[in-house]
């Protein structure tokens, strides 16, 4: 006879098991870098480490300051470290026994300037040379008494202090001295004048060897009237020194 007609379907069958893992497959391309993290927090402080070695002295810097002082009694300058002469000249004053004037003595030049070209009125305040006065017998300076005297004006430029020390003939500790002498002014009857250190080794100023007076230098001596004798000794000229700092 003929076929029959198709049956219904049948139901799913229950699943088979689980099949075993495949083998791995390639490994995939790098991935993109990532964004930046955030900044962490600050780490508490470490404790402070052991100094360093010191270092070599670095460059000596500009230099700054620097004293002039005038060296009575000689046309040159100490031969000290940074120390250079200004100018050289002769020292000069008001006459010793006239009642105006100045005091002090000054270091002129070799070769003066004038603002003016006409003579000046003849009223006025002198200035004349000064003479080394050191003729008595026994006196420190005899050979070079009535003479001129000349000076020396000296700038140190890496000092920033100057002394002039009366009575001694070394400079207290830690100051160099520039050079050390005689504590000289005007006689005690004559006008009062400055106190200056006039070198222990002077010079004089060539041709100018004649009693003409004008400013004069006189040796100072001490005495025992409010001075303690000793150490003072009564009538001994008295030294002097300056120093630098």
């Amino acid at each position: 006879g003929n076929d029959g007609l198709p049956g219904p379907a049948g139901r799913d069958g229950l699943p088979g098991p689980a099949g075993r893992d495949g083998l791995p497959g390639p490994a995939g391309k790098d991935g993109k870098d990532g964004r930046d993290g955030r900044d962490g927090k600050d780490g508490e402080v470490g404790e402070t480490g052991e100094p360093g070695i010191r270092g070599p002295p670095g460059p000596p810097g500009p230099s700054s300051g620097g004293v002039v002082y005038t060296r009575w009694g000689r046309t040159t300058c100490p031969n000290t470290p940074g120390t250079e002469l200004v100018y050289a000249g002769r020292a000069g004053g008001s006459y010793y026994n006239h009642k105006g004037g100045a005091a002090n003595y000054l270091c002129l030049p070799e070769s003066p300037d004038y603002l003016s070209s006409t003579p000046g009125h003849p009223i006025g305040s002198p200035v004349y040379g000064a003479e080394y006065e050191s003729g008595w017998r026994n006196a420190s300076l005899a050979s070079v008494n009535d003479h001129n005297v000349p000076c020396a004006v000296c700038c140190t430029t890496t000092k920033v202090m100057v002394l002039m020390l009366p009575a001694k003939t070394q400079c207290p500790p830690s100051w160099t001295l520039e050079y050390n002498g005689y504590l000289m002014t005007a006689h005690n009857n004559h006008n009062r004048a400055t106190f200056e250190c006039v070198d222990k080794d002077p010079e004089t100023v060539p041709g100018s060897a004649g009693d003409v007076n004008g400013a004069q230098f006189f040796h100072t001596k001490t005495t025992c009237s409010g001075l303690p004798c000793p150490p003072y000794v009564s009538s001994k000229e008295l030294a002097c020194v300056v120093c630098t700092k």
